[in-house]
Order: structure tokens, then C-alpha cells, then sequence
């Protein structure tokens, strides 16, 4: 009997400051620290990288530091908005081989928007020709065209990357211009771009490049684009 009574008493109570600590609302392992293993500091470091502000194109702090100052001391322009400026670049492809094979076509477009970073749009015929076994609205090429930051960045890397590896390089030619302040560069091969790959290439084609300027002459085109670093042919002086 008296195990029994024993056994029927209730257990007594921990003393003060004695058994499991309770911890805390908020303390305790968060959503996150399951699949990290506990350690949540790698998505904290995720999320900030996401609130930096993107920092400008090189070229466009070049443009506002000592492009417009040049520009305006060469030319005598009294204020900041007369000097010119590049609007947009325009590139372009030319696949006249694509009405027989299409896949000259897909590799085009492929390797122009590696090159740009933005998907290309798709040109066709506008008439029918019969020499050339061209039907009408058949698709025969690939444009881009870059604005604001990605147009800096692809000048970037065409004055820094492409054109220095242009075979029997001696610049580029300055007759190129329309008139109206706008200069067309053609290149001849597309291998020149370090983002295509040469083992991928079933074809060497060219791209049309033109500087869409707000210049008024080509002669402060021409200044507007020496003075973003595009490196010009040297005109030899003509002796009697």
C-alpha cells in the first residue's frame, strides 16, 4: 500500500532557474535556415546585391565629362544641349543565302543577339525577284537596334574587344558618313566578337553598324565619334 501511494503522488515541481530555458518569439530558426544548413547570411547578401543601383556605361561618364567639354570648345556651342550626342546604334545582317537554306538565317540571329544582348527582329523582301529567287515577305536578314545603355556598352566593347582583332587592321575609313551626321561601318567578318564561337560557325558573314547621331554636319559626327575613342584612318596628305 504504501508503494502504491508512492507511485500516486505528483511529481514535484522544478526549482526556480532549474530545466529547459524557453527561448524567445523571433529567436528561433528562421524559414530560411533549413535549407542553408543555419546559416542565413548568403540570402542576406543575395537580397542586398539586389538593391545596389546599377552604375553607369563608362562611355556615358566619358560623354558627360570630356566629350561635351571638347566638343563645345571646338565648335563655340553656348549651351550643354547643342552638343551633339549618339541617339542609337542600328546593326544589322544580310543573309541573301537564307531563301534556300534557312539555317543561315537561325545561325544569324543566334550570333547577333549574343553579340547585342537583345533579341534581333526578323527583315523580309518587300517585292519578289525572280533572278535572285526571292519570293515577296520572305525573310532574308536580322536588325538590332541599341538605345541608353546597352548602346554605350556594345561601342564599348566594339572599340576595346572587336576591332582590335580585325585582320591588317589600319583603321577605319571616314567617308562612310550620309550627309546628315550619320556613319555606317561595315564589318566583314562576325569572328571578331569574342561572344561568338568560331567552332559554331557554319558561315562567315558581315553586319552593317550605323551611328545614329543628332549632328547636324558630318564634320561634327566625325569629331563627336574620334572623341569617344573609334580609331580613323589617317588621311595622307595629297603632294603635287
Amino acid at each position: 500500500m504504501a508503494e502504491e501511494k508512492a507511485k500516486k503522488q505528483p511529481k514535484a515541481a522544478p526549482a526556480a532557474g532549474e530545466g529547459k530555458p524557453k527561448t524567445p518569439k523571433g529567436e528561433g530558426k528562421g524559414k530560411g535556415d533549413k535549407k542553408s544548413g543555419g546559416r542565413g547570411e548568403p540570402h542576406a547578401e543575395a537580397f542586398q546585391a539586389k538593391d545596389r543601383p546599377i552604375p553607369p556605361a563608362r562611355l556615358l561618364l566619358k560623354y558627360r565629362s570630356d566629350v561635351v567639354p571638347s566638343l563645345m570648345k571646338r565648335f563655340g556651342y553656348e549651351n550643354v544641349n547643342q552638343v551633339p550626342r549618339i541617339d542609337k546604334i542600328a546593326i544589322n545582317i544580310g543573309v541573301g543565302a537564307a531563301a534556300s537554306d534557312p539555317k543561315l538565317l537561325e545561325a544569324a540571329v543566334r550570333d547577333l543577339e549574343a553579340v547585342t544582348g537583345q533579341k534581333p527582329a526578323i527583315t523580309k523582301s518587300k517585292k519578289s525577284i525572280s533572278n535572285f529567287k526571292l519570293r515577296e515577305n520572305q525573310a532574308i536578314g536580322c536588325r538590332v537596334t541599341l538605345r541608353r545603355a546597352r548602346m554605350y556598352e556594345f561601342l564599348d566593347r566594339l572599340m576595346t574587344t572587336a576591332i582590335p582583332r580585325i585582320r591588317d587592321f589600319r583603321g577605319i575609313p571616314d567617308k562612310s558618313f550620309d550627309g546628315r551626321g550619320n556613319y555606317t561601318l561595315g564589318i566583314r567578318e562576325q569572328i571578331i566578337f569574342p561572344e561568338i564561337d568560331v567552332d559554331k560557325v557554319s558561315k562567315i558573314t558581315g553586319m552593317d553598324i550605323t551611328f545614329a547621331t543628332s549632328a547636324r554636319t558630318d564634320e561634327e559626327a566625325l569629331e563627336l565619334l574620334k572623341a569617344f575613342g573609334l580609331p580613323f584612318r589617317k588621311r595622307e596628305t595629297e603632294t603635287a
